[in-house]
């Protein structure tokens, strides 16, 4: 199985990259993390927010191949405590399909991107800088796969 992380924005500082390629990297071959970067729309004095955010969502929408299970990043998503995640984890993996995970922009994610979604994943009731999240999320990630593994990275 595949995780694939598909993000708005590109161009990040490089504590961000290496933040997020530090837990990629730590990632099995039968459960990699994919990183996939999404155009954002370009902002200025014309447009609107909801411009902006269909822009972005319909490339979100392009990017996610048919077949995948989807899981929406949304604040008002369901929280996972670490345990729960390794069971949503190991349940991925179990179902066969490569997971895409989505993260939209600044506007966040349309209403067509949320309902393609099979699942909505709220990191925490605060909101993130994306940049951010592209680091708890990975580390996260990780974190739940020591968990199945009985690994004493996650100490509960």
């Amino acid at each position: 199985m595949k995780l694939n992380l598909l993000a708005v924005g590109t161009k990040m500082p490089a504590w961000v990259n290496d933040g997020y390629q530090e837990y990629a990297k730590r990632m099995p071959r039968e459960c990699s993390l994919q990183l996939h970067e999404i155009t954002p729309a370009k902002r200025g004095k014309s447009g609107s927010s909801q411009q902006w955010m269909r822009e972005e969502g319909d490339r979100i929408l392009a990017a996610i191949p048919e077949n995948h299970h989807v899981v929406a990043l949304d604040v008002l998503g369901k929280s996972w405590r670490t345990e729960q995640l390794a069971e949503q984890l190991k349940g991925w993996m179990a179902d066969g399909r490569d997971v895409s995970l989505i993260v939209g922009g600044p506007d966040g994610l349309t209403n067509e991107c949320l309902k393609r979604a099979n699942q909505h994943w709220s990191l925490s009731a605060l909101t993130l800088p994306h940049p951010l999240v592209r680091i708890v999320l990975s580390e996260q990630l990780y974190r739940a796969w020591t968990v199945l593994q009985n690994h004493p990275y996650h100490r509960a």
